[in-house]
């Protein structure tokens, strides 16, 4: 809302709970030309009954944020609907998106290049800046950063360094200065001595027919090494099963390296999501715990 007044935009907001139907319906009466969105509704829109019959030719593009935007989705997007998706990410300790994808620009699976009016590098743990291609914590530079975090004193101070934000989040940026999300610092698994970002996982398992949701967190085996564990949500009309769980792995085995496959694959009818419709990993954890 506060950008579209910042923009001398209209902007068109309802205060019941968002859901597909309720989007189309709102763009098919209103006929906007951004649709603010995220990942979890993206894939909800798209696997709606009927979803290519929906009209949205009044948008110019959507935008995607809350998480990172699989490519898989963005396909699948762009095939039901044929509007540009522009993926970003920003924070609330930046207040404003820093990373962004642009029209006639867009690199599926990346968050896109740096906003003008903000500086990035992405660090080591000792806070050297490392080099193209590889994987370490973003920071961010910009105005409109905070200054620290009201009464939490230890946690302002790791993240407000001078004039960076450390955000706490794994990017590598490739040659072009495309940047892309490896996955929160604590999120990464380390399995049999090497790293290994859970969403490249799911963004495999995306990939599978008969996957519609998914969400993958370490869990330790008998011997109490951490693998990976999916949490899946199957298609319409897809019936889970042991036979379907073991196929899933070896697709998993079959297109990433066989290491990275879940050892464990859990069928759930939906997975716990926050009211942005982010996927709420913490508590699937507590699940297994």
């Amino acid at each position: 809302m506060v950008y579209a007044f910042g923009s001398g935009a209209a902007a068109a907001i309802f205060s019941e709970r968002s859901t597909p139907e309720k989007l189309f319906e709102m763009i098919e009466t209103y006929k906007p030309t951004v649709l603010i969105n995220v990942p979890t509704m993206i894939n909800s829109m798209i696997e709606f009954p009927g979803a290519k019959s929906r009209d949205l030719s009044s948008l110019r593009f959507s935008t995607s944020a809350g998480e990172a935007l699989p490519a898989e989705l963005y396909h699948r997007w762009k095939e039901t609907f044929g509007v540009e998706v522009l993926d970003f990410i920003g924070s609330a300790e930046l207040y404003h998106g820093y990373v962004s994808n642009r029209l006639g620009e867009v690199r599926p699976g990346s968050l896109g290049r740096l906003v003008p009016g903000y500086e990035g590098k992405i660090i080591d743990q000792d806070a050297k800046e490392l080099p193209d291609g590889e994987v370490g914590e973003l920071c961010i530079k910009g105005q409109s950063a905070g200054l620290l975090y009201w009464n939490e004193y230890e946690k302002s101070r790791k993240t407000f360094k001078g004039d960076w934000v450390h955000t706490g989040d794994l990017f590598r940026r490739d040659k072009d200065g495309y940047y892309w999300f490896m996955g929160r610092g604590g999120d990464v698994l380390k399995v049999g001595g090497i790293f290994v970002a859970p969403l490249e996982i799911e963004n495999c398992l995306l990939a599978h027919p008969a996957v519609k949701e998914c969400a993958v967190i370490g869990a330790a085996d008998p011997q109490g090494l951490i693998k990976p564990m999916a949490f899946i949500v199957t298609k319409e009309g897809v019936q889970p099963s042991e036979d379907l769980g073991r196929a899933i792995q070896d697709y998993v085995k079959s297109t990433l390296a066989p290491y990275k496959f879940p050892r464990w694959v859990k069928f759930m009818d939906e997975l716990p999501k926050d009211d942005r419709g982010k996927i709420r990993k913490r508590v699937l954890k507590e699940r297994i715990s």
